[in-house]
């Protein structure tokens, strides 16, 4: 197996399209552990970290770019990024251990398209964009319209994600996320839920997104309950008990899970509806105060 340290976008495209079976990696916190289970190594492999663009944080006023291959943990303890989108952070916080956060990445975790990703739900949740590199320049779409089914993407043979772009939330608005696992440190989710929640000026909700992981093979959008939430009324930090309950009865109704050893169909279900709760309303109070 080869390996190979582009520094530029363009020496990444052409090394990865002249070789039959090459791949690239951000981090190699999944690539890594892929091969030594058993899967078959590549011909080559593409290290991406070597290149600026790819590792680089950048807020330019009206939205912020982070680069694809760049270490959450630069995420984590970026205080700025952190007081507009504390549940991205919160999510990039919760992939690995401490130390795979200095080498873990939001491009790879969306891209190894595992259900259960932490990441995922809070970038779809805010409307994050992938800006995606091939041979024939760059291309961007939705985060949530890249993963297509576990270990599947919509990249093309050639393409990979060079940077996520997230817009600057409005005054008086909040994000959260929440996942629930069987240990409360380096697990995989039984359920991940994460919400944005954009107020009004009189302090009512003028829109919200929430977005559900591991409970189908992708990330699940749930618009009955965004419907649900788009103007109601915020007294004592919550809306309605009504509201709630239409929230949390669709993001139950949303999900198409299996069954596995971490957790069965109806337990998925049931707590997708508590954490999708959860999470707008925390969402709410972090809108409030800002």
């Amino acid at each position: 197996m080869q390996y190979f340290s582009p520094s530029t976008i363009e020496e990444a495209v052409e090394l990865l399209s002249s070789g039959p079976n090459r791949r690239v990696f951000a981090g190699a916190t999944d690539v890594v552990p892929q091969m030594r289970s058993g899967r078959p190594a590549p011909e080559g492999l593409i290290d991406l970290k070597g290149i600026a663009r790819l590792t680089s944080v950048v807020n330019n006023g009206s939205m912020w770019v982070i680069g694809a291959a760049t270490p959450t943990v630069r995420l984590t303890t970026n205080p700025d990024f952190v007081a507009l989108f504390p549940g991205v952070a919160e999510a990039a916080g919760l992939i690995g251990s401490d130390q795979v956060q200095s080498r873990s990445s939001l491009g790879g975790n969306l891209c190894n398209s595992s259900p259960a990703a932490d990441s995922v739900p809070a970038l779809v949740a805010n409307g994050a964009r992938a800006v995606i590199a091939s041979g024939s320049g760059t291309r961007t779409i939705l985060v949530q319209d890249v993963p297509t089914g576990p270990g599947r993407t919509s990249l093309a043979p050639g393409e990979f994600i060079v940077e996520f772009e997230l817009d600057h939330p409005p005054a008086h608005s909040g994000d959260a996320y929440f996942r629930l696992t069987p240990r409360t440190e380096m697990d995989i989710a039984v359920v991940g839920a994460g919400a944005r929640v954009n107020l009004d000026a009189n302090g009512n909700i003028a829109s919200a997104l929430l977005a559900l992981g591991a409970v189908a093979p992708t990330v699940v959008r749930v618009p009955d309950a965004e419907a649900a939430l788009t103007g109601a009324a915020v007294v004592d930090g919550s809306p309605s008990e009504e509201v709630l309950a239409a929230v949390t009865a669709a993001a139950s109704a949303a999900c198409n899970p299996i069954d596995d050893k971490r957790g069965t169909i109806k337990y998925r279900r049931h707590v997708a509806g508590v954490l999708a709760r959860r999470a707008v309303i925390m969402s709410i109070a972090r809108a409030t105060a800002r």
